[in-house]
Order: C-alpha cells, then sequence, then structure tokens
C-alpha cells in the first residue's frame, strides 16, 4: 500500500514509517522541509492529495518540549500544529478524485477526565472540561470528513497515552535523571498513568490501515485507545523503572513544583491521569508486543 504520513519525521512517525517499510509499504512523509520520500504542506494544499491508499496524521508541537515556557503563543501553536495539519489532509481527502481506504488521525487521551476510579473504554461518553480536552475535541472535528467521502474511507481515530521509546516521547527526557539517582514519583504517585511503547503505538496504526477494507466505512470514525492492556500508577512505572534501571526512585516531585515548572494547564498530564482500557483495540485483534511495564521498560533500556 502507499502510504501518506503527516508529522512523518517525529518520533512516533520514524518508528511507523520503518515498520511500514518493513511489511514491504510505500511511504511518503509530509513534512516541512522538502527531500526525497517527502511532499510539504504547501506542495499538499496546492498540488492536492498524492495517490495513496492510506493517510496518517501525527503532525503536532510536542505538547512537553522542555525548552518551551507554557504562555499563550505556545497553547496557540499547540492548537495550530495540530488542527490546521489535520484540516489540511482532510480537505485534501474530500477533494481528492480517488480517496485513500483509510484516513487515520492520532490524538490522544487527554478527552477523558482525570479521575482516580473511573475506567474509560472507546464507547465511553465525554465532553470537553479543560484546555487538552478541547484541544482533542476540536483536533477530532478538524479531521472529520463529509459524508459522501467518508462512504469511501474509512475514518480511524487513535487515542494514545504516554509514548514510551529510547529516541523520544517521555522516557527522553526522564532517562538522565533516573540514570543519575533521582529519579521519583511525580505528585501523589496515586494517578493513573496510561502509556503504551511506541513500537506496539506504530503497530496499531498499522493494523488500522492493513484491515481498512475489512470493515465498511462510516460516517463515524471508529476510535481505538491507543494504550498498553496493563493499568498502572504514577508509582508503579516510577518504582519498574527504578527496578529495572538498578536505581533508587527516592526523589519525589510535588505538586506544585511540577505547576509552576510547566504550567498547570500542561502539568496536569503528569499529575493527574486516566485508568483507559484498550477494549476495541483488542476486540480487533491487535498483539501488543509489549503488554507491561516489565517487558516495555526492559526493551527501552536493552537497546
Amino acid at each position: 500500500m502507499r502510504v501518506l504520513i503527516g508529522g512523518g519525521s517525529g518520533f512516533v512517525g520514524r518508528e511507523l514509517t520503518h515498520l511500514l517499510r518493513r511489511k514491504g509499504h510505500d511511504v511518503t512523509i509530509i513534512s516541512r522541509q522538502p527531500g526525497p520520500g517527502k511532499i510539504t504542506w504547501s506542495e499538499l494544499e496546492s498540488d492536492g492529495l498524492p495517490p495513496c491508499e492510506a493517510t496518517v496524521n501525527l503532525a503536532g508541537e510536542n505538547l512537553m518540549n522542555p525548552l518551551r515556557w507554557w504562555n499563550e503563543n505556545y497553547k496557540k501553536d499547540l492548537f495550530s500544529s495540530r488542527i490546521d495539519t489535520t484540516t489540511s489532509l482532510a480537505q485534501a481527502i474530500a477533494a481528492s478524485p480517488s480517496p485513500p481506504q483509510a484516513w487515520v488521525l492520532v490524538t490522544g487521551v487527554a478527552c477523558y477526565r482525570p479521575s482516580l476510579t473511573a475506567r474509560y473504554s472507546e464507547e465511553s461518553e465525554w465532553t470537553p472540561f479543560d484546555l487538552l480536552s478541547r484541544l482533542v475535541k476540536e483536533w477530532e472535528e478538524a479531521g472529520s470528513l463529509p459524508v459522501t467521502v467518508a462512504q469511501k474511507t474509512r475514518q480511524v481515530i487513535i487515542r494514545p497515552g504516554a509514548v514510551l521509546g529510547r529516541d523520544g516521547g517521555a522516557m527522553k527526557q526522564m532517562m538522565t535523571p533516573f540514570w543519575l539517582g533521582l529519579g521519583g514519583t511525580l505528585g501523589s504517585g496515586r494517578q493513573p498513568f496510561p502509556w503504551i511503547h511506541v513500537s506496539d503505538l506504530a503497530g496499531i496504526i498499522t493494523h488500522a490501515i492493513e484491515n481498512s477494507s475489512s470493515t465498511l466505512p462510516s460516517a463515524v470514525p471508529q476510535v481505538f485507545n491507543g494504550v498498553a492492556p496493563a493499568t498502572n500508577t504514577n508509582y508503579e512505572f516510577t518504582k519498574e523503572l527504578g527496578r529495572v534501571l538498578r536505581r533508587p526512585t527516592v526523589f519525589p516531585v510535588p505538586g506544585f513544583v511540577i505547576d509552576a515548572l510547566m504550567g498547570s494547564e500542561r502539568a496536569v498530564v503528569l499529575t493527574q491521569g486516566q485508568m483507559v482500557e484498550p477494549k476495541r483495540t483488542l476486540e480487533s485483534g491487535f498483539q501488543y508486543k509489549y503488554p507491561d511495564l516489565s517487558s516495555a521498560l526492559k526493551e527501552i533500556v536493552d537497546r
């Protein structure tokens, strides 16, 4: 299959590209910079959608960028980098004389309200309640295809938790303090920590693409929670990472410190959490390579 990936140069995009190419698919990346195997966003808008059987959007400013202070400009970039690219792809798909079989949009679990007790599946109802949930709402709405196009193109939304991998995401920032023995729980440590290994997230996206012809297109997107089947707390994650690294984890970071450093609207990703279950993901037949923290963290540390 020919697969077009928006944001394919990023952390998840690189993993997805490698997996798709290993499986024999042809990948074209939409990037800000031209190059071999790439088109630019301006070329997408001027020339339209290139011939492809599947389109994926992973583009978006890094929410946890440690080099950016939490302010209005950053918030604006978080919204525009996701919504504008999603809108551009959805419009290009709608205008294409030969639309793809599958349109996969990767958003996030921030749509689900943080709770110590509630469990969320893909069937859970939700309404926006803060900045990040509103972002997910507008993001997913931007990817919605017209009904006439949705009859030909299967719409898929994947909502990942924290993506764990050696070369990016949350782990890249955590590894150094943990190696130095300075790791510890964040806030109370009791908050749920929905997570997924980057290889499994790439696998879920690929699974959705390769099975696009087996499910009838619908005006309502199919939603898959991109999380591991294991439900863990921040405390459990912290202790398991310390165990795998053979380092102590005795330096907890109080919630108010995280709020001050990151901005309270962004800090909720670390200090609060949701118990998210991949019910539909499992029902689809997807097989996880790293279903538990021990196997996921061991692969990351040993790499």
